[in-house]
């Protein structure tokens, strides 16, 4: 990229952080009102009523209670302009009776073809107008509920917490109509009280807002203003009034599924290529009480969830996999509280996956080069869960309470003599129990207390492990300003799978304390913490590394109101100081600076993100124990990324990114500087409300990279030998490309057609090597065994689905993938030329599996009353 163009876009940012700051010479009604946008817009109230006559369902709002209801107006825009009022008016009533509450909005508008309706799939948000209620049913400001319908009829949900945010991973089940009429459009739902928790008083109050997207202009408008230089979204909710005598209904569902599965494996022995299995089992729901609900998945199956985007990992620490499972994902915010769980340990790889082999009699070689003694026949990757339960919900005094549980079987290899054909079973995984346990206390002014525990029990001599954690977080009452931290303790005792000997790690520790200013236009926070040598969360959470001190220190400026030619800005500033606990020594200190901006006419988005990093001593890369005596010396080095996103209301929209890492010369050793590259490209075209194709391309280029060779050194390796008991490096160029093509159709807002195809390779090439000595000492050396490597995955998932009810589904799934087994080429094998790559990828053993699922919800009181969901 041209120097003078990375320069311009840099001198752009300045010259906008000159004109955003507000003036030193500010008069005092200036100031009053700067420090009334501090402060949360007064909140507005709206009285639902209450309906004695029951109303269809259908977007058009004739029935004369919705007439009689009060209607909610005058909605405030939240972006690109906060503060200014709609000038197409929406009109919003809430009515209820026994079972439900009812929502009919009416969102005025200028013609049919001001109006966009892109169709999309459940929970997203597509070239549309939407309309959505929030609510917060205990009235804490800091949890809720959301519910949104599109033009098209495209339902959206999610559940607002302080540890998830915004997180639509959670699904009710509950019904909505809309229809164009005239220049307006109209929706109307049906929120049953089953989607919901609340008190059993007799007079609520809950919290409530509304928000109107109007695509065509990209405003967002709310009911009661939400300032975003305010901290918080849930306390900036108005009010709802007018319930009374709301009984909260036994919520008892039961969704069982059947599946079916055939698979093709073209490396299984003859007659057992394809497989078919056949699956059932259940989702249960059950309300305990107005607060608390039991979530119940019984002999579970996640075959259909999307394929793990795989990596070449060079890194010393594991690959963080997103969680795809509906049963991990949805209502898991009291779970999420302190980082403490990551559910990809629950049914992961085998604790002895990687011992199966070690476990093979020894054999011997024949003259043809066939191997007498045992192979494995089968070593399953994932642990299959038995059950899974979670209890958890919030009484009317703030109190979250949330239990989760699962278990899992044994698990076990399969080993074949290749003489006798006599096969044995060696375990791999015992039973175990995985259990988290969460007290969540909401306090005033946006504040918390939470408590935490984790805990995995293992059959056997195997080890068990235990974590408690408590977090707080206390604002002012102005919320303006706020402290928070967090303590933790890890135990763990027994036995190292498969081994006498006793586990490490037994005890240990993390404390982090922070404080900040959190709401205004200028922010910023403070913190410092502490993970022990011993500490180690991840039997049930996940940390990429312990032993460590840090310090850091962010300062943060937005322009939320338009100026000059562009509707916002922000630029954010971040110091980090890291030592190594114990001993305690050096490891890093950078700098980051970021700003993003987005043109008012335009709406492209552009910005920067620039790292500044020190020498950093990285005593994690050697791969050596107890940390501290060896470390790889990285040099100073500055990353810079520019990005560019263009209006996504256009058919044709994209996003680009490109950046330059330089590194400072390493005087020690006779090498070439250090560089990185990267660039990615993200476009998508929408062909019409129907069809969306998009395409995403990334791009690294890692030139004279300093690294632990990957692999490690093989004592059975005759080039090995002399470097064994060493830390070997290797200076490589490494090459990484990810492709991934999606297409979805949409026929209606119940059916959908996705598809996804990724490719993904990378390419290690090795220059030089040399041998690691203390004080990050390197050593050149003439090791000679060629150590290039090539990782290749390929994965293609389609998926048409159909919701044939509320909360029914069927869904039908082709899957196919690579090899693991074809995945790397070493030495010569290995090609840095992409096509090669791919070509090779194709034509290599793939397995398909082709499944359908079906899932049908049945309600209790549905089914009481004799009708089904939506008559």
């Amino acid at each position: 990229m041209p120097f003078t163009s990375i320069l311009r876009t840099v001198l752009l940012f300045v010259a906008l952080a000159g004109l955003a700051a507000p003036s030193a010479r500010a008069q005092t009604p200036a100031a009053d009102a700067k420090d009334a946008d501090k402060a949360p817009a007064p909140k507005r109230e709206l009285a639902a009523l209450r309906m004695t006559q029951p109303i269809k369902l259908d977007g058009v709002l004739d029935e004369e209670v919705w007439r009689e209801a009060t209607a909610a107006t005058d909605f405030i825009q939240n972006r690109p302009n906060p503060g200014p009022h709609e000038r197409h008016p929406t009109e919003v009533r809430v009515l209820y009776d026994d079972a439900a509450i009812y929502v009919g909005a009416v969102m005025h508008d200028v013609s049919q073809d001001s109006i966009p309706r892109e169709l999309t799939d459940r929970d997203n948000f597509g070239n549309t107008d939407f309309i959505g209620i929030f609510l917060d049913t205990y009235q804490d400001k800091l949890n809720g509920y959301a519910f949104f319908v599109t033009t098209g009829g495209v339902q959206m949900d999610a559940r607002y917490s302080p540890a998830s945010g915004e997180d639509f991973n959670w699904n009710a089940v509950w019904e909505s109509r809309t229809a164009l009429r005239g220049t307006d459009w109209v929706a109307e739902m049906r929120i049953p009280y089953s989607a919901l928790r609340f008190s059993t008083a007799e007079v609520q109050q809950w919290g409530l807002n509304f928000m109107r997207q109007r695509q065509r202009d990209n405003q967002a408008f709310f009911w009661n203003e939400v300032k975003p230089q305010v901290d918080g979204f849930v306390n900036q909710w108005g009010v709802l009034t007018g319930l009374r005598d709301l009984k909260p209904p036994l919520r008892l569902s039961l969704t069982p599924y059947v599946s079916t599965y055939v698979n093709h494996n073209p490396l299984n022995a003859e007659g057992t290529k394809r497989t078919t299995s056949f699956n059932a089992g259940a989702d249960i729901k059950w309300g305990i009480n107005e607060s608390f609900t039991l979530d119940a998945t019984l002999v579970p199956d996640f075959g259909q969830v999307q394929s793990d985007n795989q990596v070449l990992n060079l890194s010393p620490f594991e690959v963080q996999f997103n969680e795809n499972r509906q049963f991990f994902t949805e209502g898991t915010e009291l779970f999420n509280k302190g980082g403490l769980f990551y559910s990809r340990r629950v049914g992961a790889q085998p604790l002895g996956f990687g011992e199966a082999e070690r476990q093979l009699r020894k054999g011997s070689r024949e003259a043809d080069g066939r191997r007498k003694g045992e192979f494995v026949v089968q070593n399953p990757g994932v642990t299959p869960l038995l059950n899974a339960t979670k209890v958890s919900g919030r009484t009317s005094k703030g109190l979250g309470v949330g239990v989760f549980n699962a278990l899992s079987n044994d698990v076990y290899a399969t080993l074949q003599d290749s003489t006798s054909g006599a096969r044995r079973d060696v375990l791999t995984q015992p039973f175990s129990n995985y259990n988290i346990a969460v007290l969540d206390q909401s306090l005033k002014n946006n504040s918390y207390v939470s408590l935490i525990n984790t805990n995995v029990t293992r059959a056997g001599a195997t080890y068990d492990a235990n974590v408690t954690g408590g977090l707080f977080r206390f604002a002012n009452k102005k919320n303006s300003y706020a402290v928070d931290g967090r303590v933790v303790y890890s135990r763990r005792r027994g036995k190292v799978f498969g081994s006498e000997q006793e586990i490490d790690d037994q005890d240990g520790y993390k404390y982090i304390i922070g404080l900040g200013k959190i709401s205004g236009n200028w922010t910023w926070y403070l913190n410092q913490g502490i993970e022990s040598d011993k500490y180690n969360p991840n039997d049930l959470g996940i940390l990429f590394g312990n032993n460590n001190i840090t310090q850091s220190a962010q300062l943060v400026y937005q322009k939320f109101k338009p100026f000059w030619k562009v509707n916002n800005f922000a630029i954010f500033g971040v110091v980090n100081y890291n030592l190594l606990y114990k001993p305690t020594l050096y490891q890093a200190v950078n700098f980051y600076l970021g700003a993003n901006t987005t043109f008012t006419k335009s709406f492209n988005q552009i910005g920067f993100d620039f790292n500044s990093d020190a020498v950093t001593h990285d005593y994690f890369e050697p791969r050596t124990s107890p940390l501290g005596k060896y470390y790889v010396r990285v040099p100073g080095n500055n990353r810079l990324v520019l990005f560019l996103n263009s209006d996504s209301r256009k058919k044709f929209a994209y996003g680009l990114n490109a950046g330059l890492k330089h590194y400072y010369t390493d005087e020690r050793l006779p090498r070439p500087r250090r560089t990185g590259y990267s660039f990615g490209a993200y476009p998508r075209y929408r062909f019409n409300d129907h069809f969306t194709l998009r395409y995403s391309v990334d791009w690294s280029l890692d030139v004279n990279q300093i690294g632990y060779v990957n692999g490690g050194l093989d004592e059975n390796e005759a080039l090995d030998k002399p470097f064994m008991g060493q830390t070997m490096l290797g200076r490589r160029d490494v090459a990484t490309v990810s492709n991934i093509l999606s297409a979805a159709y949409t026929f209606t807002n119940r059916m959908a057609f996705t598809l996804r195809v990724r490719h993904y390779t990378s390419t290690v090439q090795y220059n030089d090597f040399a041998t690691l000595g203390k004080n990050g000492e390197e050593q050149l050396v003439d090791y000679q065994r060629n150590r290039d490597n090539t990782y290749n995955a390929f994965n293609v998932d389609a998926v048409y689905s159909w919701w044939f009810a509320p909360g029914s589904q069927l869904s039908i799934v082709w899957k196919n993938a690579s090899m693991p087994d074809n995945a790397y080429r070493f030495g010569n094998d290995a090609t840095p030329l992409y096509f090669n790559n791919l070509a090779n990828t194709i034509n290599t053993p793939h397995n398909n599996s082709v499944s359908v699922k079906v899932l049908y919800f049945l309600d209790y009181l549905a089914l009481r009353k004799g009708r089904g969901m939506g008559q």
